[in-house]
Parts: structure tokens; C-alpha cells; sequence
């Protein structure tokens, strides 16, 4: 049986990319990161991603911890939410529609590596959350997964595979657990 050889890695990120993810990350150190939650610097905020290239609606919200690997990989819809600590791993795009909510400690992984590869070479899947979800906090979304419209993730819950519309799910991996029916 074969072994691992990562001698023969290739990044595949050009050195543009390296240089904006380099840029971005002292912007967001020195100018996104330290300002306080509120709506008084949420409009700072969002021009800071849009800067990089972010396709945000200037009425989402993106609290000050949240983290964007590649800003111009992320599109946020009308009242969106990023809460704290969000991790976007944005190496692929990362969709989130009109009015959904993603919890604090929420990891979005759009990349992972292919194990039967000898040189795990990287493989990334876009992740697109539905208008009016929700992604409860520390949950996990993993490359290539659709969160459909109005669906609900429990907290802590490990996505793999695609949620349906207006669905609660939960567990690791996530399972169906009912259907989502609003009372008013």
C-alpha cells in the first residue's frame, strides 16, 4: 500500500490571493476586529468586506469577531446575520440569504482535502444557506452542503449533507428531526 508523498503539494492559491488574504488579515486585526457590536460601527464593517470584495447587503450584520478567510468569496442577503466567532472558511463561496442567522461558534468549511489522494490534494464545495434559516451556535457546515430556505440547524450539530427546506435537524451527523411550522 501506498503512503502519503506531500512532497509534491502544489498550493493552488495564486500569490494575489496570498497577498489579499495577507492585506484583509491586517485590515481586520487593525480596523474590523476592534470595533465594538452595535449598529453604530456595522455600516464600518460591512464597507471593510465590500472593500474586499464582498457581495453584502448594508442592512446584514457582521459582528466584529466573525472571521472571513476570503472576504470576496462571501455574499450575505438583506438582514443576514454573522454573530460572534463565525468562522467562514471561504475558500469557496458561502451564500446566506435574505434574514438567516448564523449562531455564534458557527464553523462554514468550504474546503477539505481528498483522503485517497497520495498528496491530499484540496478540494473545495460552496456552502449556501437558504433565506430565513438558521445555523445554531458551534454548529459545523462542511463543503458542498445547501441549507434550504427556512430550514433550522441545531447547535452543535455537524452538517454533511444538504438540509431540506423548512426542516429542523440535528445531531452528528445532523439527522431530520421535523418540520419547521411557524405559528403566526
Amino acid at each position: 500500500m501506498a503512503g502519503l508523498d506531500l512532497r509534491n503539494y502544489k498550493n493552488r492559491h495564486s500569490i494575489i490571493s496570498k497577498i489579499a488574504r495577507v492585506v484583509w488579515n491586517v485590515v481586520w486585526v487593525l480596523l474590523f476586529r476592534p470595533t465594538p457590536r452595535g449598529n453604530l460601527f456595522r455600516p464600518w464593517r460591512i464597507a471593510l468586506l465590500k472593500l474586499f470584495g464582498a457581495n453584502v447587503k448594508w442592512s446584514s450584520n457582521v459582528l466584529p469577531s466573525c472571521r472571513t478567510w476570503q472576504p470576496w468569496k462571501l455574499t450575505m442577503g438583506e438582514y443576514a446575520c454573522l454573530s460572534e466567532n463565525v468562522d467562514c472558511y471561504a475558500v469557496d463561496d458561502i451564500i446566506i440569504g435574505d434574514q438567516a442567522t448564523v449562531s455564534q461558534g458557527v464553523m462554514l468549511c468550504t474546503a477539505s482535502h481528498d483522503i485517497g489522494s497520495s498528496i491530499m490534494e484540496l478540494v473545495t464545495k460552496p456552502i449556501t444557506i437558504g433565506a430565513n434559516a438558521w445555523i445554531a451556535a458551534n454548529a459545523i457546515v462542511l463543503p458542498g452542503v445547501t441549507v434550504g430556505e427556512g430550514a433550522v440547524v441545531g447547535a452543535g450539530s455537524v452538517v454533511a449533507k444538504d438540509v431540506e427546506p423548512w426542516t429542523v435537524v440535528a445531531g452528528n451527523p445532523a439527522k431530520f428531526l421535523k418540520k419547521r411550522v411557524l405559528k403566526d
